[in-house]
């Protein structure tokens, strides 16, 4: 996609005023880097407090009868008994049982279902949800508000400033409030491992809230390279790389995602494979490995068992700069899953040392409550 035909999110002249260095990403152009590179960034993330713009990501209000009982035909988690004010993870599935996307779906108040998906998704998303959920649900989608992510130890001190009542919030709460003198929806949570918040605004305000933000010292805006860092540290999959049509929640590590009433009712797309490989095992499973010897492993590079057979493939790697040494995910066989199994990754046909670790890589920093 050329340059004039790219989107722009609500803060991009921000972005290019802040000396960013922009790029494609899905479909929009994206700041991937600022001044600092993408090592300080992930660095200050992990220690402060990093701003990011995330408004390309999809918005919509589900809205209907029964929005919370009809999303359930397309997810496999428990959204009936999702109470007011959190927030949960999900994925939407197709008949097979694959992933056509992860998602984040909540009530932050009585408005329906508050969802956000990806942003390379997001048509194709709506598109299957009006599809498989109509009449009884309305999807609108919010195309007039810019998401930001607020992520680090300090933003819980930085975004109190303004919005008093975050600091009481734990993770995976979502609440609708009035903050920087808008309307704004709030989930305390992220994609990077950290503490942190996700701030939906109203498009026309959401330069002055990024810049409002940044007048902190505690807070510097950070890119789409060290957001990709921070979640690769983190073990969180990216959606298009790690998980796709093809992989089911059994095999992403997901399981979570399907709830046991879910799974005892097998009311859910693709059900009897899922439950299948719940009891049985998958053919492949997402596993963390941590690079001993050589260069990073990107995506696409081969696993191999320590005899030289190819027994899978890496589908995000990179260098971790909280550990200081290359890290990756892929798929291999459940045999060789568990953490301290030797493999090897094949990086320009030369194979490097490689050894499965348990994931998130670095510790996460959720709140919880007590």
């Amino acid at each position: 996609m050329s340059e004039p035909d790219l989107k722009k999110t609500p803060l991009y002249d921000a972005h290019v005023a802040a000396g960013a260095r922009m790029v494609p990403f899905a479909g929009y152009s994206m700041p991937v880097q600022y001044r600092d590179g993408v090592l300080k960034e992930h660095l200050w993330t992990r220690e402060n407090a990093g701003l990011f713009d995330v408004s390309h990501m999809g918005q919509a209000r589900l809205r209907g009868v029964s929005p919370l009982s009809a999303f359930e035909d397309v997810v496999p988690g428990d959204f009936i008994g999702l109470p007011a004010g959190r927030q949960k993870y999900s994925v939407l599935l197709n008949r097979q049982g694959g992933i056509i996307d992860d998602l984040m779906a909540s009530r932050p108040d009585d408005d329906g279902l508050f969802v956000i998906v990806n942003g390379a998704c997001k048509d194709g998303d709506y598109a299957f949800m009006a599809d498989e959920l109509a009449p009884q649900v309305s999807i609108d989608r919010l195309e007039d508000r810019a998401l930001l992510a607020l992520q680090g130890p300090r933003a819980v001190d930085v975004l109190k400033a303004h919005i008093p009542e975050a600091a009481g919030k734990v993770f995976m709460d979502s609440w609708a409030t009035t903050g920087f003198g808008v309307d704004v929806l709030i989930s305390r949570s992220g994609y990077t491992g950290e503490d942190g918040y996700e701030i939906s605004v109203p498009a026309a305000a959401a330069t002055r809230i990024w810049n409002t933000l940044l007048e902190d010292e505690r807070v510097r805006p950070i890119g789409l390279g060290a957001r990709d860092s921070l979640r690769l540290e983190a073990g969180l999959p990216l959606y298009g790389h790690d998980v796709d049509e093809t992989v089911s929640p059994v095999e992403a590590a997901l399981t979570f995602a399907v709830s046991k009433k879910r799974r005892d009712a097998q009311d859910f797309p693709g059900a009897a494979r899922i439950v299948k490989e719940l009891a049985e095992g998958p053919a492949r499973v997402r596993v963390g490995l941590k690079v001993l010897g050589g260069p990073p492993a990107r995506e696409g590079a081969e696993i191999a068992d320590i005899n030289g057979k190819v027994v899978g493939v890496v589908t995000s790697g990179g260098f971790a700069p909280s550990l200081g040494c290359p890290i990756a995910m892929g798929f291999v066989p459940p045999a060789l899953s568990a953490a301290g199994t030797k493999l090897n990754v094949i990086v320009r046909g030369r194979a490097g040392a490689a050894e499965v670790v348990a994931m998130p890589f670095v510790p996460n920093r959720y709140v919880r409550k007590v």
